[in-house]
């Protein structure tokens, strides 16, 4: 999968991550400091899904015109966002059989929330 982390994400989730073989660039380390808006334009332009613990994301994804095609935005919501609480969630994602692009996505433990963006 061709994944972008956000700078949030834990550097231990995105090394297992690749290891596993996914494409995952982490804003981190590529983009740092870069605001949310040109996190998703460069997701949406290269075919990424955006992995995040930041709800910004949900909205500046729900909010943009024309909607996404290209890429999708999984939030990860747990409480509190440690490693341990994390990992499960990320198995989860890698696991399930969905279809991440053009969707915006809640993971948490209780279950999966999906919603597309449709065309606008």
């Amino acid at each position: 999968m061709r994944l972008l982390a956000d700078e949030n994400f834990p550097k231990l989730l995105v090394e297992s991550l690749r290891a596993e073989g996914h494409d995952v660039v982490w804003a981190r380390t590529e983009f740092p400091g870069y605001n949310d808006r040109f996190l998703l334009e460069f997701a949406e332009n290269d075919g990424r899904v955006i992995l995040t613990l930041d709800k910004d994301f949900w909205q500046l994804a729900v909010q943009r015109r024309p909607a996404l095609r290209n890429c999708g935005v999984v939030l990860f919501r747990v409480h509190p966002a440690t490693l341990e609480n994390l990992e499960p969630l990320v198995r989860i994602f890698v696991q399930v059989q969905v279809e991440w692009t053009a969707h915006v996505s809640i993971l948490t433990p209780q279950g999966l929330q999906i919603l597309g963006m449709g065309s606008a």
